[in-house]
């Protein structure tokens, strides 16, 4: 099998290709992604049945991570917005927040909603208020969707109990308190940025929420409109649970061993979770008929049956790159510049822009620095959680063509390809350039 530099070419060479098939000849994402897949793993010299098991593996893997997930996230935007819940929400939070800055409560609820849960289901969740909000303000999707998936994406990467920061802290043995608060204060500017990126950069593409209709018109097709409380529920439940589920499994157990504990797995767990919150959907009519309980949620099905693929076809194309090594290859090379505080940033990067997976480079890039921290002049406990800073910054950069994050937030905001790469894959070099630049100065401050 291709081993070295000629590796970095061939990946090169595949996101090439993504990024002509399905902008330039208007190739179906899914397709583009499948062929890319087995592609890169043909050009590594690999084994067909390898290539065709990973392919299989990878694919199937993300269905089962993230199917249901996006199913049963779908059919809830479908009820929110049939039901006139999404308005509800959409100028609740507007009222709150300034009907003149949607894009800003949109980075907030983001960042506030990764905290516990993946980028990924927290998009899905948050999607039908996105479009919802888009209507209501008569905002580009490109400015939302961008001020969401990057206010999502900040806490994602930097604050525990997201399994990715929390595990990089674990491999670093940094302190996880430390590392929540630090991360809680370095994921502002990163969101931050984020968030004027979207309206100073993404505004320039014009991407109509599906439907088109103003917030004026979809009010005038409801009679009334579900309260406050039943109308946010369906999403803050799910997130609620989630978020208990991982402070139960938290070092040191708070919730303890037994049947508490045990509960709070099993409806943290998001799929569970998430069919509550379809469940949740159900009190938003006054009166359940076929309409409801087939209509609506063959819709959400309907929805979510070409997420699903493509996303699952991001899988695959991810599992071929993880098995041609090209991850390791460049954190390997990269260790043997003494960059400080930069290196872990660099290696995080090089590693998610390789891959895709963000929570695979923090834990990575956490394995290869920690025997390094003590050369890196970090070896102090605040140094650790520095170098976790770094690394989650890198983490960020880039989210393209080999993220399911990035194909959730482009096909659930209707975002062309292209567009995508311009908006959300530089809106995150942005936040994790941001971000790197404030855990600089801390530790010049700090260390």
């Amino acid at each position: 099998m291709v081993q070295g530099p000629m590796l970095l070419v061939i990946l090169f060479v595949v996101i090439a290709f993504i990024v002509l098939a399905i902008s330039r000849y208007k190739i179906h994402a899914f397709l583009a992604l499948l062929l890319s897949a087995f592609l890169m793993g043909f050009a590594a010299g690999m084994n067909p049945v390898e290539v065709a098991t990973n392919v299989a593996n990878g694919f199937g893997n993300t269905v089962r991570a993230i199917g249901i997930v996006i199913i049963c996230g779908t059919i809830i935007g479908v009820m929110l917005e049939r039901s006139g819940a999404a308005l509800t929400m959409a100028d609740t939070i507007l009222r709150i927040v300034g009907k003149e800055r949607p894009a800003l409560a949109m980075t907030v609820i983001g960042y506030i909603t990764s905290i516990p849960v993946f980028c990924d289901s927290g998009f899905v969740i948050l999607s039908a208020l996105n479009k919802s909000l888009a209507k209501r303000a008569g905002m580009s999707m490109a400015v939302l969707a961008v001020a969401l998936s990057t206010g999502l994406y900040s806490t994602h990467v930097l604050v525990p109990p997201t399994p990715g920061p929390i595990a990089a802290a674990n491999n670093l043995k940094a302190d996880l308190g430390m590392v929540i608060a630090l991360g809680l204060i370095v994921a502002i500017p990163c969101a931050l940025a984020g968030y004027i990126w979207a309206t100073r950069y993404s505004k320039r593409f014009d991407i109509a929420p599906e439907g088109g209709m103003t917030f004026e018109e979809l009010m005038a097709q409801f009679k009334t409109l579900p309260g406050p409380l039943a109308s946010f529920a369906p999403l803050v439940v799910p997130i609620v649970l989630i978020g208990l589920k991982s402070v139960a499994n938290f070092p040191g157990l708070p919730f303890g061993k037994g049947v508490f504990k045990l509960t709070l797995d099993f409806v943290g767990e998001p799929m569970i979770s998430l069919l509550i919150g379809v469940g949740l959907c159900l009190f938003l009519v006054p009166k359940l008929n076929e309409e409801v309980l087939s209509g609506w949620v063959g819709q959400g099905l309907r929805d979510s049956a070409a997420i699903i693929m493509i996303t699952a076809a991001g899988g695959s194309l991810g599992a071929l790159i993880a098995a041609t090594k090209v991850g390791n290859y460049l954190g390997t090379s990269l260790a043997q510049f003494n960059l400080g505080i930069f290196l872990p940033f660099i290696i995080a990067a090089a590693i998610k822009t390789a891959q895709g997976s963000s929570t695979v480079s923090l834990i990575t890039t956490s394995t290869i620095v920690y025997p390094l921290l003590a050369t890196l002049g970090m070896a102090s406990p605040l140094g650790a959680v520095l170098v976790t800073m770094a690394i989650g910054c890198g983490s960020m950069v880039v989210s393209h063509a080999n993220d399911s994050y990035f194909w959730v937030v482009s096909q659930f905001s209707n975002i062309p390809v292209d567009i995508a790469y311009k908006t959300q894959t530089l809106a995150t070099l942005v936040q994790g350039v941001t971000g790197m630049i404030v855990v600089w100065v801390l530790s010049l401050i700090l260390i």
